[in-house]
């Protein structure tokens, strides 16, 4: 199994909590290729896995891309906070499938999900993930909104502020809709078969 994906998108550490169960917040970049082993039982049988971690620095990609011809698996990792290793997934799944056999089984890793906050925050965005189909959250989230919203609006009306100029407005203007000539009468195109 090959590890592949940008430099800093967390590959080494995840093969260091995978094989060894450690993790280091001051990992340093890999250099060429790094090397692990683990077995694991599939069906009852011990399967014995060599993990190749890669760097995914541009300056290593001739080096690198030659481990990718042995290869059955690969993680293609990307970091969740920084959109742009998502963007470049897909240059890195080229890579792959021109230089390693055909059916080799390919994984997306979107990694460092305790950091999936950051990119709401960044925004000033509050965060939660959902699940329309089994219903995690969705109750959760649309009360986290409606209750900031209200606690926004109670705010600016105890301080007196006025409203958004693009914000919701407490004042409802009536829609009054004028008759006109044709009142009672459908048009052509309208008229029932």
């Amino acid at each position: 199994v090959v590890l592949i994906g940008d430099s800093g998108v967390g590959k080494s550490n995840l093969l260091s909590r995978f094989t060894r169960n450690e993790f280091n917040l001051e990992s340093k970049s890999t250099i060429g290729v790094e090397f692990a082993t683990r077995s694991i039982q599939v069906d009852n049988k011990t399967v014995k896995a060599q993990i190749w971690d890669t760097a995914g620095q541009e300056r290593y990609r001739a080096i690198t891309s030659a481990y990718y011809r042995g290869a059955v698996g690969a993680l293609l990792v990307y970091d969740i906070a920084k959109y742009l290793t998502y963007e470049n997934a897909e240059r890195w799944l080229k890579e792959l499938q021109d230089h390693a056999d055909a059916n080799i089984v390919i994984m997306l890793v979107g990694n460092k999900s305790d950091l999936r906050h950051l990119r709401a925050e960044k925004n000033g965005l509050s965060f939660l993930e959902t699940s329309a189909l089994d219903s995690t959250n969705v109750e959760t989230a649309f009360h986290n909104i409606l209750s900031e919203i209200y606690r926004i609006v109670s705010q600016r009306q105890i301080t007196g502020q006025p409203e958004s100029e693009f914000g919701p407005t407490t004042t409802i203007e009536p829609i009054r809709v004028l008759p006109t000539q044709q009142e009672g009468r459908q048009a052509p195109c309208c008229q029932n078969i």
